[in-house]
């Protein structure tokens, strides 16, 4: 996963120590089933996401992420809710550690194909939520996708 240019400095100045970070999730519903990816840096199941840079808007960047990641349009429904707290915070193999909260919010695709960045995101499939007890995943994915479902 690529480092923003923001982080990057503040880790210039901070090393390897904890930064709380801002992010956005996209849960990309069709009828009873969610897209998911495998992320390359971890090998694990996810919700399609990523960083807020400074004065970016929470819904540009997720439709930024969104295009990064898997080349489409996306249309935010609403906001699903907000999540944070230790299972989202993590110690990558740099030795950098960081926590997240992100605002999730529900999503439509347009109906172009999926092109997806392979530096960031192995495979997609949809899953039920009986489907997604069978993956490797972040757990904390399960919150948001049972608030997502109702």
């Amino acid at each position: 996963m690529p480092v923003s240019e923001y982080v990057r400095s503040l880790r210039a100045r901070i090393g390897n120590s904890y930064l709380l970070l801002p992010g956005v999730t996209a849960v990309i519903r069709a009828e009873n089933r969610f897209l998911v990816a495998r992320q390359r840096d971890s090998g694990r199941w996810s919700l399609i996401g990523g960083g807020i840079e400074p004065g970016e808007d929470p819904r540009a960047a997720l439709t930024r992420e969104v295009r990064e990641e898997l080349s489409v349009h996306v249309d935010i429904i609403r906001v699903i809710g907000a999540y944070g707290g230790t299972a989202l915070e993590t110690v990558y193999p740099t030795g950098d550690q960081v926590g997240y909260v992100t605002v999730a919010y529900l999503c439509a695709l347009d109906t172009s194909p999926l092109l997806l960045d392979r530096d960031e995101v192995l495979e997609i499939r949809w899953v039920t939520l009986t489907e997604l007890d069978t993956l490797d995943r972040h757990e904390w994915i399960d919150q948001v996708l049972a608030d997502a479902a109702q």
